[in-house]
Parts: structure tokens; C-alpha cells; sequence
């Protein structure tokens, strides 16, 4: 028994085989649909930019300090 992905993987070398659709117009079907995902998933993911993390990473960084030099203090 033929699962899924064998028959629309048969489907299209059919329609190739045929002349319906070219190897061209199947990789480029692909590749967008490939590109969809790639955008579906990073959505989910709400991924930051290099520029915002940059920036979070810095404030945390001088929070830190702040910390340490508040804690310094409460010590003496």
C-alpha cells in the first residue's frame, strides 16, 4: 500500500514524464513552498532580530552590574 507522500511523489513524475510540468517548475513549487514554511515556523518560534537581542543582551548586562554593586553595598 502506497502512503501519501508515494503517490503525489508518483503524481509529479508522471506530470514530468508527460511534459506537463517541467523539473524546473517542481523545484521552484518546492522552494516557495519550502520558503512558506521556513516563514511559518520562525513565526512560531517569535524570534528576535540580532539588533533587539544586542540590545536586551546589553541592558541585562548593565543590570548585572547594578546588582552586584547594589549587593556590594547591603554587605558592608
Amino acid at each position: 500500500m502506497m502512503n501519501k507522500s508515494e503517490k503525489l511523489l508518483k503524481l509529479i513524475s508522471s506530470f514530468v514524464e508527460n511534459g506537463i510540468l517541467s523539473s524546473k517548475d517542481v523545484k521552484n513549487e518546492i522552494l516557495t513552498t519550502l520558503k512558506f514554511k521556513k516563514d511559518e515556523i520562525i513565526e512560531k518560534l517569535e524570534l528576535v532580530s540580532r539588533e533587539e537581542h544586542e540590545a536586551l543582551k546589553k541592558i541585562i548586562t548593565k543590570q548585572e552590574k547594578e546588582i552586584q554593586q547594589i549587593k556590594k553595598r547591603l554587605k558592608r
